[in-house]
């Protein structure tokens, strides 16, 4: 075993390829103890050279709802009056502080999303 960090896109194909060749190892051999530790070094490297932003609160919204089966009509509880709830899924009106409480906890979308200006 021989991992060293990955520093340019050369060590990242390098990398990806050793993983295939290792990726059925059994844990606790060797080249399952190699497999782990490769693919932490790897996450690492793809978190920092291609950073995924974070989804704009609406948008959220709108997977959260695919996700979960539900329609514009069910977030009247959550949000508040259906004329309101069009509003804010057509961005003509902004987020309270109190919707934004309500969607974190009724559709678990974290906060960090949901307070970012759209």
């Amino acid at each position: 075993m021989n991992i060293k960090p990955i520093r340019s896109e050369t060590d990242y194909q390098k990398s990806m390829e050793r993983l295939e060749v290792i990726f059925d190892a059994k844990r606790g051999t060797d080249e399952g103890d190699e497999l782990e530790i490769l693919a932490i070094v790897i996450d690492k490297y793809e978190n920092e050279s291609f950073p995924i932003g974070m989804p704009d609160p609406i948008a959220a919204i709108h997977f959260r709802m695919e996700q979960m089966g539900l329609k514009q009509k069910d977030l009247v509880n959550i949000i508040g009056f259906k004329s309101r709830v069009s509003e804010i899924m057509n961005k003509k009106r902004k987020l309270t502080l109190e919707m934004i409480r309500k969607l974190n906890t009724e559709l678990n979308i974290p906060t960090e999303v949901l307070i970012q200006n759209y």
